[in-house]
Formats: structure tokens, sequence, C-alpha cells
């Protein structure tokens, strides 16, 4: 499943408060952030058959791949590949449950993507799945 969890921003006086109240945080069991070195860089594909991931952007537009893995000895190459852009203006989060790859591509200069994991790090080796940049052919 992908879908998208909507938030809000709250201005005043002193200043604004961006927020996702509706992002329920109760699963997650870790966070990072990714800071591509340029706006070229294409970070992926990278695949998680049990992990759920949740993305923010906090800073510019990442433009994310994402691709719903079929067989996970083998994933076909001729999957379909969904697009989507996150820009941090628009204060929601992108949830990907488990079973989906993604590739990931700033869009403006300084951005950095906030993700969240539903699994510890120890659980990383068992679970990452990686093919390269190439592999999928339906990326549009």
């Amino acid at each position: 499943m992908v879908e998208y969890i909507q938030g809000g921003i709250a201005k005043d006086h002193r200043g604004q408060i961006r927020f996702v109240n509706d992002f329920d945080m109760s699963d997650v069991k870790r966070f990072y952030i990714i800071k591509n070195t340029d706006l070229e860089l294409i970070r992926g594909w990278r695949a998680h058959k049990m992990e759920q991931r949740w993305f923010y952007v906090l800073s510019g537009s990442f433009k994310i791949d994402i691709v719903e893995i079929d067989n996970w000895e083998e994933a076909s190459r001729d999957l379909n590949v969904r697009t989507e852009i996150v820009d941090s203006s628009e204060n929601k989060v992108l949830h990907l449950s488990a079973g989906y790859g993604t590739a990931f591509q700033a869009m403006t200069e300084n951005s950095e993507l906030l993700v969240f994991s539903d699994y510890g790090i120890e659980n990383a080796p068992n679970d990452d799945y990686t093919y390269p940049l190439d592999y999928f052919i339906n990326k549009k």
C-alpha cells in the first residue's frame, strides 16, 4: 500500500509549526535522514520484504520512485514504477507498507528526507534487497 498522511502548518507572530498529527508513530523503531550529495545522484534501488517505511521531506523536495516487488527471489524487470514528488511545503508523510522498493533523487539543493522504519537496524541484514539503478525498465 502506498498512501499519504496529510499534515498542516500553524503560523502566528512567533513563526510556524509544521505537523502531521494523524501520523501514528507507535510502530516506529528508528529513523534516519537522507541528504544526497547533489541533484544528479539517484539513491536506490533498495527494497524491504518485511519493513514498512514512512517518508517526510524536511527541506526541499525529492522524487521517489516506487515499485512493488513481485518475486523476492528474482523481481520482474518490467514492474510498474510509480513516481511521487514530495515537497517539504506539502507537510505530508508518504507511507509504504512492506514489499516495496524505492529510489530517491533530490530535486532541489540541500533537500533532506526523514525516513522512519518499523524494524530496528539489527534486522537490516535480513531484509535488504538491492537492484541496479537500471533494473526496472518501466520507469516513467
